[in-house]
């Protein structure tokens, strides 16, 4: 039934997906950026969304702000795409908010990591979950940035060998050092596995520089499970 009701609104419909790749709730702004229609065309669609009930709107233009009634319309809507729509509309959000709302790209780094994700560009996925972990780490909040430094991991196993990757893991294992010591304890078999990658990644590529921060979390782990042989 809700197919139905989306077959039948045209450009309403492409709206609508668009709107539904974004997110639950998305910005007049950011949907107009990322469609590239004029805006008459986009208010009267919208309007119609509005008017039976499918999206509602808070705010006044341009800073309008624009919700799904329910998350069933969003993924409905989002399914009815094709999965090369779907990158396509993920790649063409992503580098919108990169250029034009890089306060929101500032602010919200696994909004950006996932629509990367989405788009299946996933070294820049990894790279934004990098820096969403780093920007949870700088509120302390450390079970948050745990959380997305672990995504980055899982994503770059299934990358390929590489410099860059391993450049890259290296970013990750060191910044979940930290956040696992905050929230487990220096002994946590987590905190050696952290430090202890980034050492062996440290000594691969010969990077001496990034040395001295994880032999100090390898040296707190041992000296605080007693383990000094």
């Amino acid at each position: 039934y809700m197919m139905a009701r989306l077959d039948r609104l045209g450009k309403g419909k492409t709206i609508a997906q668009m709107g539904a790749t974004i997110g639950r709730e998305f910005l007049y702004e950011l949907l107009r950026a990322v469609s590239n229609l004029d805006d008459t065309t986009l208010n009267t669609e919208l309007k119609r969304l509005v008017d039976i009930q499918l999206l509602f709107q808070q705010g006044a233009h341009p800073k309008t702000i624009y919700t799904f009634k329910h998350a069933l319309i969003q993924d409905i809507a989002y399914q009815s795409l094709q999965k090369s729509d779907q990158h396509l509309y993920h790649q063409r959000i992503s580098a919108t908010l990169i250029e034009r709302f890089p306060e929101i790209a500032e602010n919200q780094p696994e909004l950006l990591a996932q629509h990367f994700f989405e788009a299946a560009m996933i070294p820049d996925a990894v790279d934004w979950w990098l820096r969403a972990g780093r920007h949870a780490l700088q509120r302390s909040a450390n079970a948050e940035a745990i959380s997305h430094l672990q995504t980055a991991l899982r994503l770059l196993a299934d990358l390929p060998d590489s410099p860059e990757n391993r450049n890259r893991e290296l970013a990750v294992q060191m910044s979940l050092g930290p956040a696992l010591c905050a929230t487990q304890g220096y002994a946590a078999p987590g905190v050696e596995r952290a430090f202890g990658r980034a050492n062996d990644l440290c000594r691969s590529m010969n990077d001496v520089p990034q040395m001295f921060p994880i032999q100090w979390g390898l040296w707190a782990f041992y000296v605080v499970r007693a383990e000094l042989n």
